[in-house]
């Protein structure tokens, strides 16, 4: 049975004060637990890198042995990334100006500890410019080929815009078909919060 990262890695990775509370920050509580599924020297994948903040948490995650492949079809997203690689001194980045339908070009099946997807829009971008059902979905599915036994796929849902709100209908109910003798899936929703934060999906392979 292999051995999970120590919390440790966590908090560096985060930076999280145990005295705040960590599930009213809905990315920093989908990274903390896509954390524990990963350890150095593992191949992981950032499926939308944005500005590079997903990225530097698993870069850190798998160590200088492992290997990060951010992706982002915007150039500008691309350029954050790699700045912001660059003042942490990162360099196990491999960074692809493309769809996340690629990933499985690059990583074996069967290969990655996890895949992170953060959906929507760049922030501070062009909101016109946003993932959509019918690619995400194809970009799933490449995940789950890719993840190995025991690794994980996590979502962050945004359904404040209509693209988004189509995209996380979809993207439910393709996961509640998953068949449940190779695969676990986790929803977690703020049900009480009415301004449409963001939601999770995680997806564990047997």
């Amino acid at each position: 049975m292999r051995q999970l990262p120590s919390i440790e890695l966590s908090i560096e990775a985060l930076r999280i004060d145990f005295m705040s509370n960590l599930i009213t920050r809905t990315t920093e509580l989908a990274m903390s637990v896509t954390l524990t599924y990963i350890r150095p020297g593992d191949t992981v994948v950032d499926a939308t890198c944005g500005t590079g903040q997903d990225t530097v948490a698993l870069a850190r995650a798998v160590g200088d042995e492992g290997t990060v492949y951010a992706f982002d079809i915007q150039k500008t997203a691309i350029s954050l990334t790699e700045a912001r690689l660059q003042s942490h001194g990162i360099t196990n980045v491999r960074l692809k100006a493309q769809s996340f339908v690629t990933m499985d070009k690059y990583v074996p099946e069967n290969n990655a500890a996890a895949v992170v997807f953060n959906l929507g829009y760049l922030p501070g971008g062009d909101h016109s410019i946003t993932t959509t059902a019918d690619t995400t979905l194809k970009g799933l599915e490449c995940a789950l080929r890719i993840i190995r036994p025991g690794g994980i796929v996590t979502v962050v849902m945004y359904d404040g815009h209509e693209k988004g709100a189509e995209e996380k209908k979809a993207i439910l109910e393709w996961a509640e078909k998953l068949d449940q003798s190779r695969y676990h899936v986790a929803y977690v929703s703020l049900l009480n919060q009415k301004n449409d934060p963001p939601e999770i999906v995680w997806i564990t392979k047997k």
